[in-house]
C-alpha cells in the first residue's frame, strides 16, 4: 500500500499560524506523525506534500493515480471554495480521508461545506495533528 498526504495552503505555517486553533506542533512534526503512522499501518510508503497553489494540489492529486492506493488530504482554505480539487479526488478515483486539524464544523459558518469531503469516504477533524495518524488508519482499513 502506498498513501499520499496532501495539505492545501497555510499549513505549512503551523506552529506559527493561530497556535490557539492549530496548536504549537510544526509542519516538519506533521510529516514525521505522517511516515511514522504510515509505517504502524503497513503502508509500503507515504509520501507529504504540501502547496498554498490550488492548480498544484489537483495536479498532485492527478499524478497520484496509478501511483497511489489512497490519499489523505487537508485541502485547508481550498476545502470551502475548491470544485476543481472535489473533482480531481473524483477523476482518479483513489479511496480519500479528509483532515482537518481544527474542529471546523465548531467554526465559523462558511468552513461547514466541503467540497472535498463529497469525494472522500471519512472525514477527521479536530484531533490536532493525532487526525492524521487516524486518518492513515482509516485508509489502511479502507484499503486491506
Amino acid at each position: 500500500m502506498k498513501a499520499l498526504v496532501i495539505n492545501g495552503p497555510n499549513l505549512n505555517m503551523l506552529g506559527i499560524r493561530e497556535p490557539d486553533i492549530y496548536g504549537s506542533q510544526n509542519y516538519s512534526e506533521l510529516e514525521h506523525i505522517c511516515l511514522h503512522a504510515g509505517q504502524e499501518y503497513g503502508f509500503e510508503a507515504v509520501e507529504v506534500f504540501q502547496s498554498n497553489h490550488e492548480g498544484a494540489l489537483v495536479d498532485k492529486i492527478q499524478e497520484a493515480y496509478g501511483v497511489f492506493d489512497g490519499i489523505v488530504i487537508n485541502p485547508a482554505a481550498y476545502t470551502h471554495t475548491s470544485v476543481a480539487i472535489l473533482d480531481a479526488l473524483k477523476a482518479v478515483g483513489l479511496p480519500a480521508v479528509e483532515v482537518h486539524i481544527s474542529d471546523v464544523d465548531a467554526r465559523e459558518s462558511f468552513r461547514q461545506v466541503s467540497y472535498a469531503g463529497m469525494a472522500c469516504f471519512e472525514r477527521v477533524s479536530g484531533e490536532g495533528l493525532a487526525g492524521y495518524r487516524h486518518a492513515l488508519a482509516l485508509l489502511a482499513d479502507r484499503l486491506k
